[in-house]
């Protein structure tokens, strides 16, 4: 039997992550031959570490996820800047814009998501106005901010705060706006929003919160709907993003916010798949690379038929801000009050130490989390949730990170942290996977994480698995 041809709409996070689950299992390309067809010029690379390239932490070439010579070693037919003009569903062939087509067996869009502009009069990208989703987004953010410049961001969700920290850290004056009252409102409850606030205000950043854009005036800056001004030279644009569904509409698929997919991540069309940013799946959220990496898994066991069973069911996200100087995880439902019956719900406090905690635990376990500043607790009340373990009988150890034991932080006592315990959760690699690898000569951070893909993908664990590596280099 010959392979079958699957070609990849996208080369982003998602795109690459499929590519190398389908090449993990089946290396010679005897099942699959594929081919990968990327709009952007540049090889693919981790987004979630943009904001570290804006704050000059990490250089472009550092948040890679493939080399050059990747494609050829791995016999992928890898064509970047090439974009696609249509699908003909009949023919089962994408038509290019040189007008070229590439036939397949099976396709798989992982078209991704584009920024969202705001209606906001007079307010273009362009030189300094810019959105903050790729490498050569964050090129125009560093060209345009000047040291000391006025910045305005308008949105204070997760990649915008991680902007607005990075140009802070840079020297310019930042300036978030944001039209809701709570910054991060999809993570955090009113009492963490203003804690973080705080904190942020404490590393130069300002904040309108609570105001809209109303009109942008070049040269000068934002004029709010409250009637205030907020000078800027520059506008970096972080209000939300949109699932990329033009080419699937175009072909007439089912989309809703997204591509509607079921659990084997099939489209409405049984031989076109959807995974990442652009797939609408009803047990996940957009936007985030967990959900992304277990779904390019799950498609690669079905494409290679390593395993036909293999289905999509969801995934328990947990999100981290990635800004220097701050360390916040949030997961589950967050949104429980202290009066609510059918929960128990603890929080705790600090406003001017920068910390918060909140727990809600239902039937013994952790439904949701919220751990600013308390590094310890956000390892604990991690591990419980992941693990579905009964949460300990002293909920407020737990709470501030006293926890017993056997949910320490890996950091902290890697011995006492059980080896089925997940470490990177955005990889599924556990302490007994990094264990292994170092016995196999992974004998540094770099070299696990090239053998277990441990912290390349949101970085969160970062900490985590150099306390095991230094544990294991003092065995």
């Amino acid at each position: 039997m010959s392979p079958r041809k699957v070609v990849i709409l996208g080369y982003g996070m998602a795109g690459a992550r499929l590519a190398d689950e389908i090449r993990r299992r089946d290396p010679e390309g005897t099942r699959v031959t594929l081919t990968v067809l990327g709009e952007e010029p540049h090889h693919a690379y981790n987004r979630v570490l943009l904001s570290a390239v804006v704050a000059g932490t990490m250089r472009p070439e550092t948040v890679r996820l493939h080399d050059e010579g990747w494609a050829g070693k791995t016999g992928v037919d890898l064509r970047v800047g090439t974009r696609v003009t249509s699908i003909d569903r009949t023919a089962r062939h994408v038509v290019l814009a040189d007008d070229s087509t590439v036939d397949y067996d099976v396709l798989v869009l992982a078209t991704g998501s584009r920024p969202w502009l705001p209606p906001v009069e007079g307010l273009e990208l362009g030189k300094d106005v810019v959105a903050f989703r790729t490498l050569d987004d964050c090129d125009r953010i560093l060209e345009a901010a000047k040291f000391g410049a006025p910045v305005a961001v308008l949105g204070g969700g997760l990649l915008g705060l991680e902007a607005a920290r990075g140009l802070a850290g840079r020297g310019n004056f930042v300036t978030v706006v944001h039209p809701l009252p709570t910054i991060m409102e999809r993570q955090l409850d009113t009492g963490a929003s203003q804690v973080l606030v705080r904190s942020l205000e404490k590393l130069g950043i300002d904040f309108r919160l609570g105001a809209g854009a109303a009109r942008y005036l070049p040269g000068d800056g934002l004029k709010l709907d409250d009637g205030s001004h907020v000078p800027a030279d520059l506008v970096v644009v972080s209000a939300g993003v949109r699932a990329d569904t033009t080419l699937a509409v175009e072909a007439g698929l089912q989309v809703d916010r997204g591509v509607l997919v079921d659990d084997a991540l099939r489209t409405s069309d049984g031989r076109i798949h959807a995974i990442g940013d652009c797939a609408q799946h009803p047990g996940t959220i957009s936007g985030l690379v967990q959900p992304a990496w277990e779904q390019a898994e799950t498609l690669a066991d079905l494409l290679t038929g390593t395993d036909m069973r293999a289905r999509y069911r969801g995934t328990s996200v947990v999100t981290r801000l990635k800004a220097r100087d701050i360390d916040l995880a949030s997961l589950g439902d967050v949104g429980a009050e202290v009066s609510d019956q059918t929960s128990e719900v603890l929080c705790f406090a600090d406003p001017s130490g920068g910390r918060y905690a909140k727990l809600v635990v239902r039937k013994d376990k952790v439904a949701g989390a919220i751990m600013l500043g308390i590094p310890d607790a956000a390892a604990s009340i991690t591990q419980l949730y992941d693990r579905g373990t009964p949460v300990p009988a002293d909920r407020l150890s737990v709470l501030l990170g006293r926890a017993l034991p056997g949910v320490s932080t890996p950091a902290s006592s890697p011995a006492d942290l059980p080896a089925a315990a997940v470490v990177c959760r955005c990889n599924t690699v556990t302490k007994g996977r990094l264990v292994e690898a170092w016995k196999s000569g992974a004998c540094s951070v770099a070299e696990l994480a090239t053998a277990t893909r441990a912290t390349t993908g949101c970085g969160g664990c970062g900490d985590a698995v150099r306390g095991i590596a230094e544990w294991l280099g003092a065995q």
